[in-house]
């Protein structure tokens, strides 16, 4: 498993210290902690994805305050992980069963 960052604040000026050099695995978290969304984004993304869930009505994460992400070598491993993650977490945004 990635060694994911602290857990910031989800702002759009933290959004946009995300770095773009790798694929991301990122949560969602709320106020407490509780991963409520984990999501992936490929190499040059991240920012953008994150901004979709904090902007998009569609795409919006209700109760997200706060995200942590963790760099990863491609998106497909990115994707295997994340299948682990809402496996063992169950975040109530995700699908579940992916």
């Amino acid at each position: 498993m990635p060694k994911f960052t602290h857990t910031r604040k989800f702002t759009k000026e933290n959004i946009a210290k995300v770095p773009e050099d790798k694929a991301l695995l990122y949560k969602i978290k709320n106020p407490a902690g509780k991963n409520l969304y984990t999501g992936i984004a490929g190499r040059g993304r991240g920012e953008e994805r994150l901004l979709e869930h904090k902007e998009l009505p569609k795409e919006k994460i209700p109760g997200g305050t706060r995200f942590q992400f963790a760099q990863v070598k491609n998106k497909e491993r990115a994707a295997q992980l994340e299948k682990q993650i809402i496996k063992k977490e169950q975040p109530p945004f995700n699908q579940q069963g992916k």
